[in-house]
């Protein structure tokens, strides 16, 4: 869904162990397809498993490469505070981690009409 130039992106199936690249790669085409101002990923498990928070983190690498802001809803506490401990801020681009999705998508959108 694109709204107001934020890509919201729901993962609702977990990835399989030996099948990330494939969640990877349609995001990644998702976001230079639309180029959107901001992406909102949001996790529909009640728990994710590894391999879609691995798909969320490579997603932000992805997404910090080009200068957009990352925002994931999560509804499970100890899965926010483990994408927010193992995000990579080298290049100044935090994930942003949120327990609601209207909330994420909000944020995005707010900062985006703010840019």
């Amino acid at each position: 869904m694109l709204e107001r130039r934020v890509l919201v992106i729901t993962i609702h199936d977990e990835p399989g162990a030996g099948t990330r690249a494939a969640p990877l790669t349609r995001i990644s085409d998702l976001v230079h397809g639309y180029r959107p101002a901001s992406v909102v990923i949001v996790l529909d498990q009640p728990a994710p498993t590894r391999a879609a928070l691995g798909v969320v983190l490579r997603a932000h690498r992805l997404c910090s490469r080009l200068g957009l802001v990352l925002s994931v809803a999560a509804h499970s506490a100890p899965v926010r505070r483990l994408l927010a401990a193992l995000a990579d801020t080298e290049d100044g681009i935090r994930l942003v981690v949120h327990a609601r999705a209207d909330t994420a998508i909000a944020t995005a959108t707010a900062l985006t009409t703010a840019a």
